[in-house]
Protein backbone atom coordinates (compact mmCIF):
# COMPACT_ATOMS: atom_id res chain seq x y z
CA UNK A 1 0.00 0.00 0.00
CA UNK A 2 1.19 3.63 -0.74
CA UNK A 3 0.16 5.83 2.21
CA UNK A 4 0.39 9.31 2.62
CA UNK A 5 0.51 11.45 6.01
CA UNK A 6 -0.23 15.27 5.86
CA UNK A 7 1.84 16.81 8.41
CA UNK A 8 5.40 17.94 9.31
CA UNK A 9 6.50 17.37 13.14
CA UNK A 10 6.74 14.81 16.27
CA UNK A 11 3.31 13.72 15.74
CA UNK A 12 3.49 13.07 12.12
CA UNK A 13 6.82 10.87 12.68
CA UNK A 14 4.94 9.14 15.49
CA UNK A 15 2.68 8.11 13.25
CA UNK A 16 4.26 7.07 10.53
CA UNK A 17 6.29 4.73 12.45
CA UNK A 18 3.52 2.94 13.91
CA UNK A 19 2.34 2.40 10.77
CA UNK A 20 4.94 1.04 9.22
CA UNK A 21 4.65 -2.30 11.28
CA UNK A 22 2.02 -2.85 9.20
CA UNK A 23 3.84 -5.47 6.63
CA UNK A 24 0.88 -4.32 3.83
CA UNK A 25 2.78 -0.86 3.52
CA UNK A 26 5.44 -0.31 1.01
CA UNK A 27 5.72 3.54 1.11
CA UNK A 28 4.85 6.53 3.16
CA UNK A 29 4.90 9.74 1.54
CA UNK A 30 5.03 13.10 4.44
CA UNK A 31 3.55 16.17 2.80
CA UNK A 32 5.52 17.77 3.66
CA UNK A 33 7.47 15.66 6.31
CA UNK A 34 10.79 16.85 7.77
CA UNK A 35 14.56 15.93 7.27
CA UNK A 36 14.52 13.89 10.42
CA UNK A 37 11.86 11.48 9.37
CA UNK A 38 13.37 11.22 5.64
CA UNK A 39 14.59 7.02 6.32
CA UNK A 40 10.91 6.25 7.09
CA UNK A 41 8.80 8.15 4.65
CA UNK A 42 9.08 10.11 1.40
CA UNK A 43 8.92 13.83 1.82
CA UNK A 44 7.07 16.69 -0.39
CA UNK A 45 7.59 19.77 -0.32
CA UNK A 46 3.63 20.67 -0.06
CA UNK A 47 2.43 22.60 2.48
CA UNK A 48 0.29 20.67 5.03
CA UNK A 49 -2.43 23.51 4.39
CA UNK A 50 -2.44 23.59 0.51
CA UNK A 51 -5.42 21.45 0.11
CA UNK A 52 -5.40 21.44 -3.38
CA UNK A 53 -1.96 20.80 -4.11
CA UNK A 54 -1.93 17.68 -1.29
CA UNK A 55 -5.34 15.82 -3.18
CA UNK A 56 -3.51 16.50 -6.83
CA UNK A 57 -0.49 14.72 -5.52
CA UNK A 58 -2.52 12.02 -3.85
CA UNK A 59 -4.40 11.50 -6.98
CA UNK A 60 -1.05 11.81 -9.46
CA UNK A 61 0.44 9.32 -6.91
CA UNK A 62 -2.15 6.64 -6.59
CA UNK A 63 -2.14 7.07 -2.66
CA UNK A 64 -4.33 4.38 -1.08
CA UNK A 65 -4.37 5.66 2.15
CA UNK A 66 -4.58 9.00 3.54
CA UNK A 67 -3.94 10.46 7.11
CA UNK A 68 -4.41 13.77 7.95
CA UNK A 69 -2.78 15.40 11.74
CA UNK A 70 -2.85 18.58 11.50
CA UNK A 71 -5.81 20.87 12.98
CA UNK A 72 -5.33 23.63 9.79
CA UNK A 73 -5.94 21.25 6.77
CA UNK A 74 -8.99 19.77 8.79
CA UNK A 75 -10.49 22.33 9.68
CA UNK A 76 -10.03 23.49 5.88
CA UNK A 77 -11.51 20.22 4.43
CA UNK A 78 -9.06 18.28 3.55
CA UNK A 79 -10.44 15.16 3.99
CA UNK A 80 -13.89 15.87 2.39
CA UNK A 81 -11.42 17.14 -0.49
CA UNK A 82 -9.80 13.69 -0.40
CA UNK A 83 -12.68 11.75 -0.27
CA UNK A 84 -14.25 13.51 -2.94
CA UNK A 85 -11.61 12.48 -4.75
CA UNK A 86 -11.87 8.71 -4.03
CA UNK A 87 -9.03 8.74 -1.47
CA UNK A 88 -9.80 6.66 1.93
CA UNK A 89 -8.92 8.91 5.04
CA UNK A 90 -8.28 9.11 8.70
CA UNK A 91 -9.51 12.59 10.22
CA UNK A 92 -12.78 14.29 10.41
CA UNK A 93 -14.39 16.10 7.53
CA UNK A 94 -14.89 19.93 8.09
CA UNK A 95 -17.94 19.87 9.75
CA UNK A 96 -16.63 17.66 12.49
CA UNK A 97 -13.22 19.27 12.53
CA UNK A 98 -15.60 22.73 13.88
CA UNK A 99 -15.78 21.06 17.23
CA UNK A 100 -11.41 22.17 17.44
CA UNK A 101 -12.16 24.92 14.67
CA UNK A 102 -14.49 27.12 17.10
CA UNK A 103 -14.75 27.43 20.25
CA UNK A 104 -17.96 28.92 19.98
CA UNK A 105 -19.20 26.06 18.42
CA UNK A 106 -17.71 23.72 21.16
CA UNK A 107 -18.99 25.69 23.99
CA UNK A 108 -22.39 25.97 22.62
CA UNK A 109 -22.87 22.06 21.93
CA UNK A 110 -21.69 21.48 25.50
CA UNK A 111 -24.03 23.84 27.14
CA UNK A 112 -27.36 22.15 24.83
CA UNK A 113 -26.44 18.78 25.60
CA UNK A 114 -25.34 18.93 28.77
CA UNK A 115 -21.67 17.79 28.69
CA UNK A 116 -19.75 19.25 32.12
CA UNK A 117 -17.49 22.23 31.31
CA UNK A 118 -16.88 25.85 32.66
CA UNK A 119 -19.23 28.48 32.83
CA UNK A 120 -18.43 31.07 29.54
CA UNK A 121 -20.13 34.06 28.11
CA UNK A 122 -19.52 34.51 23.81
CA UNK A 123 -18.03 37.95 22.71
CA UNK A 124 -18.08 39.27 19.31
CA UNK A 125 -17.85 43.49 20.26
CA UNK A 126 -14.80 44.58 22.17
CA UNK A 127 -16.78 46.74 23.90
CA UNK A 128 -18.97 44.53 25.87
CA UNK A 129 -15.98 42.44 26.22
CA UNK A 130 -14.14 44.80 27.93
CA UNK A 131 -16.93 45.78 29.86
CA UNK A 132 -17.66 42.49 30.94
CA UNK A 133 -13.96 41.64 31.94
CA UNK A 134 -13.97 44.42 34.26
CA UNK A 135 -16.22 43.07 36.65
CA UNK A 136 -16.14 39.56 36.05
CA UNK A 137 -14.66 36.91 38.82
CA UNK A 138 -11.07 35.87 38.96
CA UNK A 139 -9.00 34.16 37.56
CA UNK A 140 -10.88 34.20 34.28
CA UNK A 141 -9.68 32.28 31.04
CA UNK A 142 -9.82 34.36 27.66
CA UNK A 143 -9.69 31.98 24.06
CA UNK A 144 -9.64 33.62 20.99
CA UNK A 145 -12.62 30.89 18.88
CA UNK A 146 -10.42 30.05 15.67
CA UNK A 147 -7.88 28.28 15.14
CA UNK A 148 -4.29 30.71 16.40
CA UNK A 149 -1.55 27.82 16.56
CA UNK A 150 -2.04 26.94 19.86
CA UNK A 151 -1.25 30.15 21.77
CA UNK A 152 -5.33 31.73 21.39
CA UNK A 153 -5.94 30.78 25.45
CA UNK A 154 -4.95 33.67 28.08
CA UNK A 155 -5.36 33.13 31.79
CA UNK A 156 -5.77 36.05 33.54
CA UNK A 157 -5.17 36.21 37.14
CA UNK A 158 -5.16 40.05 37.44
CA UNK A 159 -7.70 42.45 36.03
CA UNK A 160 -5.29 44.32 34.08
CA UNK A 161 -4.37 40.74 32.39
CA UNK A 162 -8.09 40.39 31.02
CA UNK A 163 -8.76 44.01 29.94
CA UNK A 164 -5.36 43.54 27.85
CA UNK A 165 -6.13 40.12 26.78
CA UNK A 166 -9.07 41.75 25.13
CA UNK A 167 -7.86 44.39 23.24
CA UNK A 168 -5.20 42.05 22.09
CA UNK A 169 -7.23 39.92 20.37
CA UNK A 170 -10.27 41.76 19.82
CA UNK A 171 -8.58 45.13 18.51
CA UNK A 172 -5.24 44.80 17.79
CA UNK A 173 -5.95 41.56 15.86
CA UNK A 174 -3.26 39.48 17.60
CA UNK A 175 -5.04 35.86 16.47
CA UNK A 176 -5.86 37.92 13.14
CA UNK A 177 -9.74 36.57 11.97
CA UNK A 178 -9.73 33.61 14.71
CA UNK A 179 -10.17 36.81 17.22
CA UNK A 180 -13.79 38.13 16.12
CA UNK A 181 -15.50 36.10 18.51
CA UNK A 182 -13.93 35.14 21.97
CA UNK A 183 -15.00 32.68 25.13
CA UNK A 184 -14.70 34.22 28.27
CA UNK A 185 -14.48 31.59 30.74
CA UNK A 186 -14.67 30.18 34.71
CA UNK A 187 -11.11 29.09 35.56
CA UNK A 188 -11.05 25.61 36.89
CA UNK A 189 -8.68 23.85 38.97
CA UNK A 190 -7.26 20.40 39.20
CA UNK A 191 -5.15 17.78 37.58
CA UNK A 192 -5.11 18.31 33.89
CA UNK A 193 -5.85 14.89 31.41
CA UNK A 194 -5.63 14.61 27.83
CA UNK A 195 -7.62 11.35 26.25
CA UNK A 196 -7.83 10.66 22.88
CA UNK A 197 -10.55 8.53 21.59
CA UNK A 198 -10.78 6.76 18.21
CA UNK A 199 -14.46 6.80 17.13
CA UNK A 200 -16.08 6.05 13.82
CA UNK A 201 -18.58 8.10 15.06
CA UNK A 202 -20.72 5.29 16.60
CA UNK A 203 -18.33 3.44 18.33
CA UNK A 204 -15.45 4.95 21.25
CA UNK A 205 -11.67 3.81 21.90
CA UNK A 206 -10.28 5.48 24.28
CA UNK A 207 -6.95 5.49 23.98
CA UNK A 208 -4.29 5.57 26.90
CA UNK A 209 -4.50 8.55 28.98
CA UNK A 210 -1.70 10.93 29.29
CA UNK A 211 -0.61 14.13 30.73
CA UNK A 212 0.85 17.28 28.94
CA UNK A 213 3.61 19.08 30.20
CA UNK A 214 2.93 23.21 28.35
CA UNK A 215 5.23 25.15 30.34
CA UNK A 216 8.45 26.14 28.85
CA UNK A 217 10.70 25.86 32.87
CA UNK A 218 10.74 23.57 35.39
CA UNK A 219 8.47 23.54 38.29
CA UNK A 220 5.55 24.67 35.32
CA UNK A 221 6.96 28.16 35.33
CA UNK A 222 7.49 30.36 32.08
CA UNK A 223 5.63 31.13 29.24
CA UNK A 224 2.87 28.11 27.49
CA UNK A 225 4.60 26.14 24.64
CA UNK A 226 3.38 23.40 22.00
CA UNK A 227 4.10 20.89 25.12
CA UNK A 228 7.88 20.09 26.07
CA UNK A 229 6.87 16.84 27.35
CA UNK A 230 4.63 13.85 28.45
CA UNK A 231 3.76 10.79 30.16
CA UNK A 232 1.30 8.11 30.05
CA UNK A 233 -1.19 6.98 31.73
CA UNK A 234 -1.92 9.52 33.67
CA UNK A 235 -2.32 8.77 37.37
CA UNK A 236 -5.46 11.23 38.20
CA UNK A 237 -7.13 9.42 35.54
CA UNK A 238 -8.14 6.29 37.44
CA UNK A 239 -10.73 3.65 36.22
CA UNK A 240 -13.18 5.22 38.48
CA UNK A 241 -12.75 8.64 36.54
CA UNK A 242 -12.45 6.68 33.02
CA UNK A 243 -15.43 5.25 33.36
CA UNK A 244 -16.94 8.48 34.31
CA UNK A 245 -15.69 10.33 31.54
CA UNK A 246 -17.04 7.99 29.15
CA UNK A 247 -20.33 7.97 30.48
CA UNK A 248 -21.07 11.24 30.93
CA UNK A 249 -17.94 13.28 28.25
CA UNK A 250 -17.24 11.23 25.45
CA UNK A 251 -19.82 9.60 24.44
CA UNK A 252 -22.32 11.99 24.67
CA UNK A 253 -19.97 14.46 22.69
CA UNK A 254 -20.20 11.40 19.79
CA UNK A 255 -23.68 11.37 20.04
CA UNK A 256 -24.10 15.51 20.00
CA UNK A 257 -21.90 15.52 17.18
CA UNK A 258 -24.03 13.21 15.15
CA UNK A 259 -27.78 14.80 16.52
CA UNK A 260 -26.30 18.14 14.76
CA UNK A 261 -25.80 16.55 11.60
CA UNK A 262 -21.68 16.27 12.06
CA UNK A 263 -20.67 12.75 12.37
CA UNK A 264 -17.04 12.55 13.89
CA UNK A 265 -14.73 10.27 12.22
CA UNK A 266 -11.21 10.49 13.67
CA UNK A 267 -9.11 10.96 16.55
CA UNK A 268 -11.37 13.32 18.95
CA UNK A 269 -8.80 14.84 21.97
CA UNK A 270 -10.38 15.69 24.93
CA UNK A 271 -8.61 18.06 26.94
CA UNK A 272 -10.07 17.81 30.77
CA UNK A 273 -9.78 18.65 34.10
CA UNK A 274 -10.52 17.24 37.11
CA UNK A 275 -12.34 19.39 39.30
CA UNK A 276 -13.40 18.88 42.64
CA UNK A 277 -17.35 18.45 41.32
CA UNK A 278 -16.05 15.93 38.37
CA UNK A 279 -14.58 15.88 35.17
CA UNK A 280 -15.30 18.45 33.24
CA UNK A 281 -13.75 19.46 29.18
CA UNK A 282 -11.31 22.00 28.75
CA UNK A 283 -11.36 21.88 25.12
CA UNK A 284 -11.86 19.71 22.29
CA UNK A 285 -9.10 18.96 18.87
CA UNK A 286 -9.88 17.47 16.18
CA UNK A 287 -6.61 15.49 15.82
CA UNK A 288 -4.14 13.63 17.56
CA UNK A 289 -2.64 16.10 20.38
CA UNK A 290 1.97 16.62 20.20
CA UNK A 291 3.40 15.28 22.46
CA UNK A 292 0.59 13.37 23.41
CA UNK A 293 0.94 11.19 20.48
CA UNK A 294 4.50 10.24 20.79
CA UNK A 295 3.52 8.59 24.40
CA UNK A 296 0.33 6.77 23.64
CA UNK A 297 1.05 5.27 20.48
CA UNK A 298 4.16 3.31 21.39
CA UNK A 299 1.73 1.57 23.89
CA UNK A 300 -0.69 0.63 21.21
CA UNK A 301 -0.17 -3.30 20.22
CA UNK A 302 -3.08 -3.55 17.55
CA UNK A 303 -1.97 -2.44 14.29
CA UNK A 304 -2.23 1.21 13.82
CA UNK A 305 -3.16 1.40 9.93
CA UNK A 306 -5.93 -1.41 11.10
CA UNK A 307 -7.34 0.72 13.73
CA UNK A 308 -7.52 3.56 11.51
CA UNK A 309 -9.53 1.86 8.12
CA UNK A 310 -11.26 0.25 10.86
CA UNK A 311 -12.61 4.01 11.50
CA UNK A 312 -12.75 5.22 7.86
CA UNK A 313 -15.00 2.08 7.22
CA UNK A 314 -17.18 2.14 10.74
CA UNK A 315 -16.65 -0.93 11.47
CA UNK A 316 -14.50 -0.05 14.64
CA UNK A 317 -16.31 -2.10 17.04
CA UNK A 318 -15.27 -5.45 15.32
CA UNK A 319 -11.84 -4.90 15.61
CA UNK A 320 -10.27 -5.35 19.65
CA UNK A 321 -7.55 -3.00 20.29
CA UNK A 322 -5.36 -3.76 22.70
CA UNK A 323 -2.29 -1.60 24.75
CA UNK A 324 0.64 -2.96 26.29
CA UNK A 325 0.88 -2.78 29.88
CA UNK A 326 3.35 -0.22 30.01
CA UNK A 327 4.53 3.45 31.05
CA UNK A 328 6.01 5.73 28.24
CA UNK A 329 7.69 8.89 29.02
CA UNK A 330 8.50 11.32 25.91
CA UNK A 331 11.14 14.04 26.60
CA UNK A 332 11.11 17.19 24.02
CA UNK A 333 14.55 18.38 23.31
CA UNK A 334 14.39 22.06 22.48
CA UNK A 335 16.34 25.17 20.52
CA UNK A 336 17.57 27.28 23.73
CA UNK A 337 15.54 30.50 23.91
CA UNK A 338 11.37 28.29 22.87
CA UNK A 339 8.96 29.61 22.71
CA UNK A 340 10.62 33.02 22.35
CA UNK A 341 13.64 33.55 19.91
CA UNK A 342 16.31 30.81 19.08
CA UNK A 343 18.87 29.79 16.64
CA UNK A 344 19.14 28.02 13.61
CA UNK A 345 21.43 25.67 12.17
CA UNK A 346 23.48 23.55 15.13
CA UNK A 347 24.01 19.72 14.08
CA UNK A 348 21.58 17.42 15.38
CA UNK A 349 23.36 13.88 16.02
CA UNK A 350 20.93 10.78 16.89
CA UNK A 351 22.66 7.70 17.14
CA UNK A 352 21.40 4.72 14.87
CA UNK A 353 20.87 2.78 18.46
CA UNK A 354 18.57 5.68 19.60
CA UNK A 355 16.57 6.21 16.27
CA UNK A 356 13.65 3.91 16.98
CA UNK A 357 12.75 6.23 19.99
CA UNK A 358 13.09 9.65 18.70
CA UNK A 359 10.52 11.58 16.65
CA UNK A 360 11.66 14.60 14.84
CA UNK A 361 9.96 17.59 14.95
CA UNK A 362 11.84 21.27 14.07
CA UNK A 363 14.50 20.05 12.21
CA UNK A 364 16.20 20.76 9.00
CA UNK A 365 18.90 19.56 6.43
CA UNK A 366 22.07 21.75 5.63
CA UNK A 367 25.34 20.75 3.83
CA UNK A 368 24.10 17.19 4.40
CA UNK A 369 23.67 17.04 7.69
CA UNK A 370 20.59 17.25 10.09
CA UNK A 371 20.00 20.39 12.18
CA UNK A 372 17.64 22.48 14.40
CA UNK A 373 14.78 24.42 11.95
CA UNK A 374 12.55 25.30 15.07
CA UNK A 375 11.51 25.61 18.46
CA UNK A 376 11.02 21.48 19.44
CA UNK A 377 12.86 19.45 17.91
CA UNK A 378 13.04 16.02 18.99
CA UNK A 379 10.90 14.00 20.84
CA UNK A 380 12.86 11.07 23.03
CA UNK A 381 10.38 8.51 24.29
CA UNK A 382 11.19 5.25 26.06
CA UNK A 383 8.66 2.89 27.39
CA UNK A 384 9.40 1.14 31.54
CA UNK A 385 7.29 -1.21 33.42
CA UNK A 386 7.39 1.35 36.21
CA UNK A 387 6.53 5.44 35.29
CA UNK A 388 9.83 5.82 37.14
CA UNK A 389 12.19 3.49 34.68
CA UNK A 390 10.47 5.40 31.23
CA UNK A 391 11.23 8.43 32.64
CA UNK A 392 14.72 7.69 33.17
CA UNK A 393 14.98 5.95 29.92
CA UNK A 394 13.92 8.78 28.02
CA UNK A 395 16.12 11.35 29.99
CA UNK A 396 19.16 9.03 28.91
CA UNK A 397 17.78 9.54 25.19
CA UNK A 398 17.90 13.18 25.79
CA UNK A 399 21.47 13.29 27.12
CA UNK A 400 22.60 12.36 23.81
CA UNK A 401 20.88 13.46 21.49
CA UNK A 402 21.00 17.18 23.20
CA UNK A 403 22.78 19.68 21.05
CA UNK A 404 24.28 22.66 20.60
CA UNK A 405 22.01 25.65 22.61
CA UNK A 406 19.49 22.75 22.95
CA UNK A 407 17.59 22.79 26.53
CA UNK A 408 14.70 20.40 28.22
CA UNK A 409 12.90 20.26 31.48
CA UNK A 410 14.34 17.86 33.84
CA UNK A 411 10.77 17.30 35.68
CA UNK A 412 9.20 15.71 33.00
CA UNK A 413 6.52 13.26 34.98
CA UNK A 414 7.43 14.26 38.22
CA UNK A 415 4.00 15.50 39.12
CA UNK A 416 2.77 12.32 37.63
CA UNK A 417 5.23 10.40 40.44
CA UNK A 418 3.93 12.40 43.10
CA UNK A 419 0.47 11.79 41.78
CA UNK A 420 1.01 7.91 42.07
CA UNK A 421 2.65 7.67 45.54
CA UNK A 422 -0.36 10.07 46.72
CA UNK A 423 -2.49 7.06 45.66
Amino acid sequence: MKLMVVGGGGREHAIIKKLLENPAVDSIYALPGNAGMAKEAVCVGIKADDVPAIVRFAKETGIDYAVVAPDNPLVDGCVNALEAAGIPCFGPRAEAAIIEGSKVFAKDLMKKYGIPTAAYEVFRDPAAALEYVRSCPLPTVIKADGLAFGKGVIICMEREEAVNAVRSIMEEGQFGASGNSIVVEEYLEGPEVSVLVFTDGRTAVPMVSSMDHKRALDGDRGLNTGGMGAVAPNPYYTPAVAERCLREIILPTIDAMNKEGRTFKGCLYCGLMITKDGPKVIEYNCRFGDPETQVVLPLLKTDLLSVMRAVTEERLAELPVEWEDKYACCVVVASEGYPEAYQKGFEVRIPDALAPQVYAAGVAEKDGKLVNGGGRVLGCTALGSSLREAIDAAYRIAEQVAFEHSYYRKDIGARALRAQEEN
